[in-house]
C-alpha cells in the first residue's frame, strides 16, 4: 500500500507539473492549475488515484500547515495595522452573508441550513486571492490592503465556523454540564498554551537554534504545529485550530522568520495536494448533467456574494468603485469552506447532490477568480457609470473637500498618493516654500493628517477630481501609489487635462517605463531601476572606489536607460511630435562647481552646445536673473545655469560641472 500511495503522488506531481505549464501560458495561476489537475486524475475522469482517503488525510496536513503559517503572520503588530479593516471590514462581511443566507434559510423552514451556506458562502481563498494580489503588484493597493484585511479575518473565523457545525447538526446538545465541560475544555487549552508559549517555548527554541541544525529546527517545528493539531483534535476540536494557535505562540519568537523559512517549502507542497484532492471531489458527470444549473448558481454566486459583501468597504469610507473591485477579488469560495462542506456531509448535515453542487460551484468559482481580479477595475468603474445613469449621489465623486484643499493655488504641485514617498515630497515642498496639495485615497489617512496638511480624499483617475486638484494650473503632479493601473489611469487624464503640466510617475518595474511616457509621463521613476543604482553603488562604496568614479557610472547607467526609453517610446515618431516630446527636453536648473573645468571660461569658450549638446537659457547670481547671456559672458563658481537639453545629455553634463569627466555630445538636436 505504501508502494502504491508513492507511486501515485509521483503521478499527481509529474500531472500537475504538465497541467501547471500549460496553465502557465494562458497566465492561470498554479492553484488553478494544481485543481485542474485533481479534476483530471479524479475518479470521474482518468481514476488514476485509487486510494483517495489516504490522499485526502496527506491533503489535510496542508490545510493544518497554512492556517500555522497564517497564525505566524498574524503578529501583534500586523493585526493592530490592520486592525479596522480586519474587524470591521471582516465581521461585517462574514455578518452580512451568514444574515441574507440564514434570512432565506428561516423563509423555507431551514434556518440551521441557511447559517451553514451562510458560512460556507462567506469563506473566500486566501491562496488564491494573495498569490495574484503578489503577481500583479496589488498588495499595497487599497484594493490589495482591504482584500487582505478580510482574508485575515475570515482565517480567523474558521475555528469558530468549525464548531459551529456539530452544533447546526444538531450532533450535539449543548446542557448546561456539557457547555461547562467545553467552556473547561477551551480554557484549560488557553491556559496550557499561555504557559507553554510563556516558561517553555523560548527555552526549547533556543535550546534547539543552538544545536545550529536546521535538521532539529524544522521537526521541532513540525512537532509543534501537529501536536497542538493532534491536541485540539482529541479536545473535540478542529485540528486547523491547533494549528493555528501553535503559529500565534511561534509569531512571538526571535526566531520566527527561521520557522517560516524551514517550513513554507513543505506547506506548499502540501497544499498542492490539498487543492488537487479538492479537484478530485469533483464530479464532471455531475456537472455535465447539471450544466445549465452549474453555470447559473455560479454566476449568481458571484454576484450576490459581491453585493452583500460591498457594505463591508463602504461602511469604512471607501468609494463604490473601490467597494465593488475589492468584493469581486473576493467573489469566489474559499479552500477552508470544502474543510466545513465535508464536516457537514461526515455529520449528515449536508445533502449528497447539494454537496456535489457546492464543489462545483465553488471549483468553478475558484477557477475563474484570475479573469474576475482582472476585470474588477473595469467592473467597479462600470457599476459607477451606472450608479451615476441611475442618480445614486454614492457613485458621484465629492469634489468639495478637494477644492477646498486647492483652493487659491496655482502653478502648485499636485501630489497624489500620501505614503512614504508622498509624506517626503510634501515636507520637502513645505520647506521650499512651495505651494502643493494632497490626494490620498484611505479615508484613514486623511482623517489623520487633515488637520496637518491640505490633503483631501478622491480617486485621481476621475476627470471631476483632477479639476478640483486645479490641474489646468499645477505645474507638477507627482503620482506615487502602488497600483499600476491606477498610475496609468491618472496619467492619461491629467496629460489629457492639462498638455503642459509636468507628470512625474513612480512605478516598480523598468518594463513599465516605456508604456507610461507613451501615455503622456514626463518622467518616470522606476523602483526597480533606482533600487539597482543603490545596490551597485553601496557594493561599490564597500570596495573603496572614489564617490565621483560610482556617480559617474550611475550617470552613465541612467543615460543608457534614457535612451532605451526613448528608443522604445518614439521608434515610430517623426518630427512632427516634437512638442509632445519636449518633456524630454526640459530645462534643469544645475550648480556651477568651484572645481569644474568651466569656472572662469565665458560661455563661447565653454562649447556647451558642440561638445555637451545642451544650451544655456539664463543664469542666477548674486540674487540676479541673467537671462540669454551671449558668447562673452563668464561663468563663475556657484553660478546657477538654466540649461536646456535632452534628458540624458542633462545627466552627462550635470557631471562636467561638478568637476568630472562628461562623455561628449553630437551636437545639439535642438537650439534655443
Amino acid at each position: 500500500m505504501g508502494l502504491e500511495l508513492f507511486d501515485e503522488v509521483i503521478i499527481l506531481f509529474l500531472l500537475s507539473i504538465l497541467v501547471n505549464l500549460a496553465c502557465s501560458r494562458i497566465k492561470l495561476p498554479a492553484t488553478v492549475g494544481f485543481l485542474l489537475t485533481g479534476v483530471l486524475c479524479g475518479p470521474s475522469m482518468l481514476g488514476l488515484v485509487s486510494d483517495e482517503k489516504t490522499i485526502q488525510h496527506v491533503a489535510d496536513l496542508g490545510v493544518a500547515m497554512l492556517m500555522f503559517t497564517i497564525g505566524m503572520e498574524l503578529s501583534g503588530d500586523a493585526l493592530n495595522r490592520l486592525k479596522r479593516p480586519v474587524f470591521l471590514g471582516g465581521s461585517l462581511q462574514i455578518g452580512l452573508v451568514v444574515l441574507v443566507c440564514w434570512g432565506a434559510g428561516l423563509f423555507i423552514g431551514k434556518p440551521q441550513e441557511g447559517v451553514l451556506w451562510g458560512m460556507l458562502m462567506a469563506l473566500s481563498s486566501s491562496a488564491i486571492v494573495l498569490q495574484i494580489f503578489q503577481a500583479k503588484a496589488m498588495a499595497a493597493t487599497p484594493v490589495g490592503r482591504l482584500g487582505l484585511a478580510i482574508l485575515v479575518f475570515q482565517d480567523i473565523m474558521v475555528a469558530p465556523m468549525m464548531i459551529m457545525v456539530p452544533l447546526l447538526a444538531g450532533t450535539v446538545q449543548l446542557t448546561w454540564e456539557e457547555a461547562l465541560i467545553s467552556a473547561a475544555k477551551v480554557a484549560g487549552l488557553g491556559l496550557g498554551m499561555l504557559l507553554f508559549s510563556r516558561f517553555l517555548l523560548d527555552r526549547l527554541m533556543t535550546a534547539v537554534v543552538k544545536t545550529r541544525a536546521r535538521e532539529v529546527l524544522l521537526l521541532t517545528t513540525l512537532v509543534i504545529c501537529f501536536g497542538f493539531a493532534g491536541l485540539t483534535t482529541a479536545l473535540g476540536m478542529s485540528a486547523s485550530l491547533g494549528a493555528f494557535l501553535a503559529g500565534l505562540m511561534l509569531a512571538r519568537s526571535q526566531y520566527s522568520m527561521s520557522v517560516i523559512a524551514d517550513i513554507l517549502p513543505y506547506k506548499d507542497v502540501f497544499m498542492s495536494l490539498f487543492f488537487i484532492s479538492v479537484g478530485m471531489l469533483l464530479n464532471i458527470g455531475f456537472v455535465a448533467s447539471n450544466a445549465g444549473l452549474v453555470l447559473g448558481l455560479v454566476a449568481a454566486f458571484i454576484v450576490l456574494k459581491t453585493l452583500i459583501s460591498m457594505p463591508a468597504v463602504l461602511v469604512q469610507g471607501y468609494p463604490l468603485y473601490t467597494a465593488v473591485s475589492a468584493s469581486l477579488c473576493l467573489a469566489q469560495a474559499g479552500e477552508f469552506a470544502f474543510v466545513l462542506a465535508a464536516s457537514a456531509q461526515e455529520l449528515g448535515f449536508l445533502q449528497p447532490d447539494h454537496y456535489q453542487l457546492f464543489l462545483a460551484v465553488s471549483v468553478l468559482s475558484m477557477m475563474a477568480t484570475p479573469g474576475i481580479i482582472a476585470l474588477s477595475r473595469r467592473a467597479g468603474a462600470a457599476f459607477c457609470g451606472l450608479a451615476r445613469r441611475l442618480g445614486c449621489a454614492v457613485a458621484s465623486p465629492d469634489t468639495e473637500s478637494v477644492e477646498q484643499t486647492a483652493e487659491g493655488l496655482s502653478d502648485h504641485i499636485i501630489i497624489v498618493g500620501f505614503g512614504f514617498s508622498g509624506k517626503h515630497l510634501a515636507r520637502t515642498a513645505k520647506e521650499c516654500r512651495l505651494p502643493y496639495t494632497i490626494l490620498e485615497m484611505n479615508p484613514e489617512t486623511v482623517a489623520r493628517y487633515s488637520q496637518r496638511e491640505p490633503i483631501a480624499y478622491g480617486d485621481a483617475s476621475q476627470p471631476s477630481i483632477l479639476d478640483a486638484l486645479g490641474i489646468a494650473k499645477a505645474r507638477v503632479i507627482a503620482i506615487v501609489i502602488s497600483d499600476p493601473a491606477a498610475v496609468r489611469a491618472i496619467v492619461a487624464k491629467a496629460r489629457q487635462a492639462n498638455p503642459q503640466v509636468v507628470i512625474i510617475a513612480r512605478t516598480r518595474f523598468v518594463t513599465e517605463i516605456g508604456p507610461l511616457h507613451s501615455i503622456g509621463a514626463s518622467y518616470v521613476i522606476a523602483e526597480e531601476f533606482e533600487s539597482a543604482i543603490e545596490v551597485f553603488s553601496q557594493v561599490l562604496s564597500t570596495y573603496l572606489v572614489p564617490r565621483q568614479d560610482i556617480e559617474a557610472m550611475a550617470d552613465h547607467v541612467r543615460r543608457q536607460n534614457y535612451r532605451m526609453v526613448r528608443r522604445i517610446a518614439h521608434a515610430s515618431e517623426g518630427l512632427a511630435s516634437l512638442v509632445e516630446r519636449l518633456p524630454e527636453m526640459g530645462v534643469q536648473a544645475l550648480r556651477l562647481e568651484e572645481k569644474s573645468g568651466l569656472a572662469g571660461k565665458t560661455l563661447a569658450e565653454s562649447r556647451m552646445r558642440p561638445l555637451h549638446a545642451v544650451t544655456l537659457v539664463a543664469v542666477y547670481r548674486d540674487g540676479q536673473v541673467y537671462p540669454s547671456p551671449d558668447g562673452q559672458f563668464l561663468l563663475k563658481a556657484g553660478d546657477v545655469l538654466y540649461v536646456f537639453g535632452s534628458t540624458d545629455r542633462l545627466y552627462a553634463f550635470k557631471t562636467a560641472l561638478a568637476g568630472g569627466k562628461a562623455e561628449p555630445g553630437r551636437g545639439a538636436p535642438l537650439a534655443v
